[in-house]
């Protein structure tokens, strides 16, 4: 059974790069979480920052700034930091991200959550720690351990979606694009392969009705959108139309 899903606040703590801030943002927005905080930001630039936040505007404009990590996340009954581990000497065991939904399931967490990425060149301190729950990190090579901050949002919100721990909105596609094409258009489609199968001579007399069930089921096999019909529809008649005129110039 998967956790309950949790209201998921992302806290930027002291960024270092207004980019990093913006491709937070869209990472976020590509998985429908809504809140980011930014805490104490290095030279924060908003304008930079929404320059890489395409597709995040709601997140942009719904974020805010707090000059500390307390003021934040004083409401979160789950606080977690991420961190790669490395040169620390942690007090507590890392949770792989992957497992952190079961984490969380055993600890039957609930409400707002909390989730803490450090600045580009410090990463989270000891300070910012003791304010957390647990610590989880990214999977990633120990000749190459810390990501950069945007692409460690990315995944982290990857998995938590992934995991069921929030509700991602799937692309509203446009009207009849993957809907199966009709009956009508099939039927449509039969009698034209049918026509072209009898002016090229495919079918033998005895087998010719075994032979039009086989291919009136085929175009049933093929699970054809209306796209796809009227792509097949459009060869199909470009090859009568060949043979057509193969025919009369033999009559001439």
């Amino acid at each position: 059974m998967k956790p309950q899903q949790l209201n998921w606040q992302f806290v930027l703590v002291r960024p270092r790069n207004p980019l990093n801030i913006g491709a937070a943002a869209r990472a976020l927005a590509n998985f429908g979480l809504m809140e980011m905080v930014v805490v104490a930001p290095f030279e924060p630039t908003w304008k930079e920052a929404r320059t890489s936040a395409v597709g995040a505007e709601a997140v942009m404009a719904k974020a805010r700034v707090a000059p500390k990590l307390v003021d934040v996340i004083g409401d979160a009954t789950v606080v977690i930091g991420t961190t790669t581990g490395a040169r620390r000497n942690l007090d507590r065991e890392l949770v792989p991200l992957p497992d952190l939904a079961a984490e969380l399931r055993r600890g039957r967490a609930r409400g707002r959550a909390a989730l803490l990425f450090g600045s580009e060149k410090t990463g989270l301190g000891n300070e910012d720690f003791s304010h957390c729950h647990a610590l989880v990190r990214i999977p990633t090579a120990s000749d190459c351990p810390s990501m950069n901050l945007g692409q460690a949002v990315a995944v982290c919100a990857y998995e938590l979606a992934r995991a069921g721990l929030v509700t991602v909105k799937q692309p509203i596609s446009p009207p009849g694009r993957f809907e199966p094409a009709t009956s009508h258009s099939l039927e449509h489609l039969y009698k034209r392969a049918q026509h072209v199968l009898e002016m090229s001579g495919y079918f033998q007399p005895l087998s010719r009705q075994a032979m039009l069930l086989k291919v009136r089921r085929l175009l049933l096999d093929l699970k054809l959108t209306p796209s796809g019909a009227r792509i097949l529809g459009a060869i199909l008649a470009q090859v009568e139309w060949k043979l057509e005129q193969a025919t009369h110039a033999g009559h001439e």
